[in-house]
């Protein structure tokens, strides 16, 4: 991971970095491997957050966690960026029909952050993609349905300054992301053959805001046995017709319960 730039930047990578840790708490040391950042820096940026209650640190442990300021702001903001609220019955539905886990995320900036999960009743699930976790563009189906579904220039742009590879293997060189592309787009939307976690499958189809770019995605997961192609098919058009009405939704404006969620 590149160094992020700035005091904001920082801030912002370790606030990130700590919430996809925060289960159990992170020490300091975690939060700078994550970040790529000098330990003595993510101390400093931790303290100056502590004191404004944006994080919290264990007495007993010294891990730290997301402070209640935090929750404050998010229940602010949720006013607002209420697309989770509109997207769940999509969500559920899907779970439903399908048994699998249902997931619905959304883009930011070069990421996408998953918002929703809902489990079907297929006792086993992939456990890859949950709430608050956030994957590079072109990783897991979500990023790479709306990474597809940009124009060329955007898509050739990210992929001469970002370096995948490092972290997610061969798989997600530009190359092999290109080819992948290629197939999303014909298909219209995205597959995961267990790139991330072997036997492990996902599919994606992105939802487009009312500018017609793709904000979000709805993901559907679960064990390479149950997506055979015939079934990917299958699991293929349900997405795109569920994504395609919650777009229509979520496009609707604020009686729709859209607020702005893309990049």
């Amino acid at each position: 991971m590149s160094e992020p730039a700035g005091m904001v930047g920082r801030t912002a990578a370790v606030l990130r970095a700590l919430a996809e840790l925060d289960a159990a708490g992170a020490r300091t040391a975690d939060l700078a491997r994550a970040v790529g950042l000098p330990r003595p820096t993510v101390h400093r940026v931790l303290s100056a957050l502590l004191e404004e209650g944006f994080v919290d640190r264990a007495a007993g442990t010294g891990r730290w966690h997301l402070g209640p300021e935090l929750f404050v702001l998010g229940a602010a903001a949720a006013r607002r960026y209420d697309v989770a609220q509109v997207a769940h019955p999509a969500v559920r539905r899907l779970a439903e029909v399908t048994g699998e886990s249902a997931f619905f995320s959304a883009r930011r900036g070069d990421d996408t952050v998953c918002l929703l999960r809902e489990d079907g009743d297929f006792p086993i699930r992939s456990h890859v993609l949950v709430e608050g976790a956030r994957f590079p563009l072109g990783v897991v189906s979500a990023g790479l349905v709306v990474l597809a579904h940009l124009p060329d220039r955007e898509v050739e742009d990210y992929l001469a300054r970002v370096d995948l590879v490092p972290r997610y293997g061969a798989p997600h060189a530009a190359d092999a992301l290109r080819a992948r592309i290629a197939t999303t787009r014909a298909d219209g939307y995205a597959t995961n053959p267990g790139l991330i976690v072997e036997g492990s499958w996902g599919l994606a189809a992105a939802v487009f805001d009312a500018a017609g770019r793709p904000a979000w995605a709805l993901t559907l997961t679960g064990i390479e046995a149950r997506f055979a192609p015939a079934r990917r098919r299958e699991l293929g058009a349900l997405l795109l017709r569920e994504a395609h009405a919650l777009g229509t939704r979520l496009s609707a404006g604020p009686g729709g319960g859209t607020g702005p969620a893309g990049p």
